[in-house]
């Protein structure tokens, strides 16, 4: 085989860095572009319910697997899929997304196609995804295709970011070299500049060695830009108090001795609070500052020693190292930091919160005793999605078993995104191991935006646990304004019958309502075994919410009536 198609490329190009599911929908300027996945042996296209829930799909895939490929056509295709795109940058997130465009002949003379606003103008919907792209290309020449689409693959990867390529219908047949196949792409990050490299780690050496009182804190873009396995590392070496932030829920093991819990500014429990605000050095991996991450920007740190690490940049008090990347220096500062901590005289981590009480059986099922119960129920290994509401805002008081990797839109908060987030998180589990469990917590409103994608779930066999929190309406709107209001009530759905509405046949559908039912449901061991798809929705009061989002809606609520 001394050529392939440009399409074909593409997608052999994807499945070298192991992204061998592609998500997205059919429309007649891909249709030619999809023929080609089928060539390549391992690939399997998805087959989405809709663009907006393949975004979100390919959001999910992306966090676990390092970068994901969503596919949608011209026009209609592609402006559907951008709430999920923007997501996806927002949050640091790799999409490459491949949109089929009209032929370039056609583009040219400027014809009055279908899909297009009538003005003969074919690159509007391009540049409005250049604001929510990391790059952006649109092929024209077939000299420059391949390079191109490398290029495109390697800065999604590298750069963490959404990635916009236009592939013209009348390119994908053309043919290309397949020996340049041979060389991979590179994905290596670029060295940082020596002297400037040497000089962050010089200065936080000082620090480190003067600190009395230091603590870590890992933030989302710990587990987005791959420096898990550095920061243990440190906490391991230094045996430096640890903490997350609900973004970074996850980044590290909440198993490891030295874990002391999630750190929300006000919003935190006061045992926590002081921990790390009385501390006079706060190393901060990964941090992704916005409101609900750190409690309305609560944040109250006693000490101007505070530093931070990013992708792209380091922080250091109040000077900025820019393009000294984080994964490099922590590599670099784990050579050296044991030397200059070995004095330092580990204090007291807060303690776990305790278990919860005895209650009668019949006891009904509320927020505060469900989430601290959930930890009881993931095993290790778990992939656990939270959708925005009360579920993004529960999870940070359960306790995660090791290597569990925690999925939850705090930042872009789009309602609907955890039900297509589970599917693009299951089937990338399912490539790295067929038993490893994904488990979302939905809120039914939320689920009614995206349940479609449920469908996909039933389709290919996959078999994740669908928790529904039946809470009547959506209660964190109500929490922040208009508790009676009728447009933040919903219409009730019979949530037990959507999995066979769905086409599943094998499948369990159960409802819980009381403490009793819950601890007899998680501690059956047919149960934990995720062999079948199953729906759980859990009856919950209308108005109850983990204390901390009753606090943060209060906040947001204020904030609101200020700057109105």
């Amino acid at each position: 085989m001394s050529e392939i198609t440009l399409g074909r490329y593409l997608f052999e190009r994807l499945k070298q860095i192991d992204v061998t599911t592609v998500f997205g929908l059919p429309g007649d300027f891909n249709l030619r572009l999809l023929d080609e996945i089928y060539e390549v042996s391992g690939m399997r296209w998805a087959g989405n319910a809709n663009e907006l829930n393949a975004a979100y799909a390919a959001d999910a895939y992306a966090r676990i697997k390092g970068m994901s490929c969503l596919i949608t056509t011209f026009g209609v295709g592609e402006l559907s899929a951008l709430n999920g795109i923007a997501g996806s940058y927002a949050e640091h997130v790799g999409v490459l997304h491949v949109v089929g465009v009209p032929s370039i002949s056609s583009q040219a003379k400027q014809l009055l196609l279908h899909h297009t606003l009538g003005n003969g103008d074919f690159t509007v919907f391009h540049r409005m995804s250049a604001n929510i792209s990391e790059t952006t290309a649109v092929i024209s020449d077939l000299a420059t295709a391949t390079s191109e689409i490398d290029r495109c693959i390697r800065t999604t990867y590298i750069r963490q970011r959404p990635v916009y390529l236009g592939l013209p219908a009348n390119l994908v047949d053309q043919m290309v070299p397949a020996k340049l196949l041979d060389t991979p792409i590179d994905l290596e990050l670029k060295p940082n500049d020596p002297n400037a490299e040497e000089e962050v780690v010089a200065t936080l050496l000082e620090m480190i060695k003067d600190a009395k009182n230091p603590v870590i804190l890992a933030d989302a873009c710990a587990s987005r830009h791959d420096v898990k396995a550095e920061t243990k590392k440190l906490i391991d070496v230094t045996q430096f108090p640890s903490f997350v932030t609900p973004m970074g829920k996850g980044s590290i093991d909440e198993q490891h001795p030295r874990f002391g819990g999630v750190y929300v500014g006000t919003l935190s429990s006061p045992e926590v609070k002081e921990a790390v605000e009385s501390a006079d050095l706060v190393l901060s991996v990964g941090a992704l500052l916005s409101d609900f991450n750190t409690g309305s920007f609560s944040y109250s740190y006693k000490t101007k020693n505070v530093v931070e690490f990013h992708s792209d940049h380091i922080k250091v008090r109040n000077a900025t190292f820019p393009g000294v990347q984080m994964k490099f220096v922590l590599q670099k500062l784990l050579t050296r930091v044991g030397e200059v901590a070995k004095d330092y005289k580990p204090v007291a981590v807060p303690a776990l919160p305790a278990p919860n009480a005895e209650v009668d059986a019949k006891t009904p099922l509320n927020q505060q005793w469900l989430w601290n119960q959930v930890g009881k129920f993931l095993q290790e290994g778990d992939i656990v999605i939270t959708e925005t509401g009360t579920a993004a805002f529960g999870i940070n008081q359960t306790h995660f078993p090791n290597n569990t990797y925690g999925i939850s839109q705090v930042l872009w908060g789009s309602i609907g995104y955890a039900t297509g987030a589970c599917l693009g998180a299951v089937m990338a589990a399912e490539e790295i191991d067929v038993n490893k469990r994904v488990i979302l917590f939905t809120g039914e409103g939320s689920m009614q935006l995206t349940v479609q994608e449920i469908s996909t779930m039933v389709k290919w066999n996959l078999k994740p646990y669908l928790f529904v929190l039946n809470n009547n309406g959506y209660t964190i709107e109500r929490l922040i304004h208009g508790e009676t209001a009728q447009y933040n009530d919903i219409q009730p759905w019979k949530h037990l019958d959507l999995l066979p509405a769905f086409g599943a046949t094998d499948f369990e559908a159960l409802r819980v309502a009381t403490t009793g039912e819950w601890n007899k449901l998680a501690e059956c061991s047919k149960f934990n075994k995720n062999d079948k798809i199953r729906m759980i929705e859990i009856m919950l009061p209308t108005m109850d919410a983990p204390e901390s989002l009753v606090k943060q809606a209060k906040l947001t609520a204020a904030a609101n009536a200020k700057s109105a």
